[in-house]
């Protein structure tokens, strides 16, 4: 499992929304924004910046950037507007006897505090993980509500709403190569039902840190530890069906990678000063580590971040 470019950049705008950043231009492949205050201190590493605006109360000037989801078509879009652009508009400002020989001179590049950085944010980018750890650092735990729309909220009697516990799982398997998979589980605290797509169930939903009015939560069967250890339980049933011929196949690449190791070291080995023997030793070990430690398969699971939602159990609710 990888992530569309769609997905990206709803992950993305997901933390630009929630740190309230400026939206400047967007299109279906970017985004150009102003960070916020926030945003700025947590993802550009500008500490000395920001210890000089706070200890002297100098107004913040924040970064802008053009987050580009999908590069390839970007790039075409960007390249048919050029055409467009060169096609359509005089040359202006150009001498006409030096354009004849020389070509048109090129427009300057905008520089300084002002100008606009690009940087392509794909699966696996540097920028994503970050936006990832910053999520994780700043509410990696969330306690919501669904807000009932004006028609459906309760008159007369007290409308019944279900704790559920969410939990965004990371699965990395790894050897020489990675592949990562993002799992996002929820489950019923009183009838211990679990949903695998959790976030398609939030979909739609106005979820806020208020309790609504003239609602009441139904009691939990079971404790916070006793839904995450059966979430987790519940995913690693599901990883030890999948297909484990990839981690055969680097158990092979071990193997081949340590007789090259072997052979090398086979007569160095034989070295007969005994210093050099005994560093000749260590290094032959440390080598067989390294490999071992990159070509044998491994297969890690984390928790990303969580949160408890509270959702109406009538109308819309979770079935």
């Amino acid at each position: 499992m990888t992530m569309t470019p769609q997905e990206v950049q709803q992950h993305f705008m997901a933390y630009l929304e929630a740190t309230e950043c400026t939206v400047i231009e967007k299109s279906p492949e970017h985004i150009t924004v102003k960070l916020s205050p926030q945003a700025d201190k947590m993802l550009t590493n500008r500490p000395y910046y920001w210890g000089f605006v706070e200890r002297t109360g100098a107004p913040a000037e924040t970064l802008s950037f053009s987050f580009v989801f999908d590069p390839v078509k970007y790039d075409e879009r960007l390249i048919k507007q050029a055409e467009s652009s060169q096609n359509n508009q005089p040359n202006v400002g150009q001498d006409p006897l030096l354009s004849r020989y020389y070509g048109s001179a090129p427009i300057l590049p905008v520089i300084g505090p002002g100008r606009i950085q690009r940087e392509d944010v794909i699966y696996g980018s540097r920028r994503l993980a970050q936006i990832w750890d910053a999520s994780r650092e700043e509410g990696n735990y969330l306690y919501l509500f669904e807000q009932p729309a004006e028609g459906q909220r309760p008159k007369v009697r007290s409308a019944p709403y279900e704790q559920w516990l969410g939990i965004c799982f990371k699965t990395e398997f790894s050897c020489d190569l990675k592949r990562e998979e993002l799992h996002f589980l929820g489950i019923s605290l009183s009838r211990k039902k679990i949903i695998e797509d959790f976030p398609a169930q939030l979909d739609g939903r106005n979820l806020t840190p208020r309790l609504p009015e003239n609602v009441h939560v139904r009691p939990a069967t079971l404790t916070l530890q006793q839904a995450a250890s059966m979430l987790e339980e519940y995913l690693i049933n599901k990883l030890a069906k999948l297909d484990y011929s990839w981690a055969e196949q680097a158990k092979l690449r071990l193997a081949e990678e340590l007789d090259i190791v072997d052979s090398y070291y086979a007569d160095l080995l034989n070295e007969p000063d005994e210093e050099k023997k005994i560093a000749i030793q260590q290094q032959y070990q440390s080598r067989r580590s390294e490999m071992q430690w990159q070509y044998s398969p491994k297969v890690s699971l984390s928790a990303i971040s969580c949160g408890m939602f509270h959702l109406c159990s009538s109308g819309n609710g979770v079935s």
